[in-house]
């Protein structure tokens, strides 16, 4: 029986020509179903839960493994199956487009927007290493890579969508990696979004006016949808939740008890080309 790794490694052989190596830029190949070597011998191990770490240098992340485990629970609750349903219309219906979510964490937002697209070759990538643990460990036949996207792994014109959800983003690297006719999807937070841990702990409203205004100036906005809905939330999804968001860091008492009977989600979806 092949272990996960090499079922990892036969997986990337198919899509080899995505890879870039982050060092010298030159072509990569899949050696021995261990390692990702450039043609200048610059070699990355397959991780034996099937990922790979790109990083060229240590970084040391905020997240960590209790936040992505926090948010794959809330993910998985269906929580933003409206968010995944509508990107899936987004995408279409082509056949087999080539997937990057920049900033995937644990993998969740992807495996649950590509579960009904055709033959998708879905790439996830995350500066931090404990995300991309828990993605390989949970999803399959999908490739993980830990790195920054300042100096990505990936090969110029390799990718049909690129998604950007709820994450800082690198406009030049996604002009780099997208085919001509690629898009680019970027999902920001609207004032409503989350509103009731943020009226916890913040004064005054949010404005993601800033971020869109720069998704302006380096792409050419073909569509924006908005979708503002509030879901009823069990009570074993509060911790989860507080865990995951950021809107929380070093703010939570411990011994405080916080119940909130329903949350919003409230969100601008950016569609883009590149200029």
């Amino acid at each position: 029986m092949m272990k996960k790794k090499e079922i990892s490694a036969l997986y990337m052989q198919q899509f080899a020509s995505i890879f870039a190596c982050p060092i010298c830029s030159s072509s990569m190949s899949i050696i021995e179903l261990t390692s990702i070597v450039c043609e200048k011998n610059h070699t990355f191990d397959i991780a034996k839960q099937g990922y790979v770490n790109f990083l060229t240098r240590p970084v040391q992340s905020e997240y960590d493994k209790e936040l992505f485990e926090a948010r794959k629970i809330v993910i998985h609750s269906g929580l933003y199956e409206p968010l995944h349903k509508m990107i899936r219309v987004i995408i279409g219906k082509k056949e087999g487009p080539k997937i990057l979510d920049t900033g995937c964490g644990e993998g969740s937002h992807l495996a649950h927007i590509l579960k009904d697209v055709n033959e998708a070759v879905g790439v996830g990538i995350d500066i931090a290493k404990e995300g991309i643990l828990t993605a390989a460990k949970s999803y399959s036949n999908m490739i993980w890579c830990v790195g920054d996207l300042a100096k990505s792994p990936f090969s110029e014109e390799s990718f049909d969508i690129i998604l950007n959800i709820l994450s800082p983003a690198n406009y030049t690297e996604f002009t780099r990696l997208l085919k001509p006719d690629g898009l680019l999807i970027k999902v920001v937070p609207k004032s409503g979004y989350l509103k009731e841990i943020r009226n916890l702990f913040y004064n005054g409203a949010y404005s993601n006016e800033q971020t869109v205004d720069r998704f302006k100036e380096n792409f050419e906005q073909i569509d924006t949808y908005e979708l503002s809905y509030k879901v009823p939330l069990h009570e074993s999804l509060i911790q989860p939740l507080l865990r995951m968001t950021p809107l929380t860091w070093n703010k939570i008492d411990a011994d405080k008890e916080v119940q909130f009977p329903e949350i919003s989600i409230d969100l601008d979806i950016l569609v883009g080309r590149q200029n």
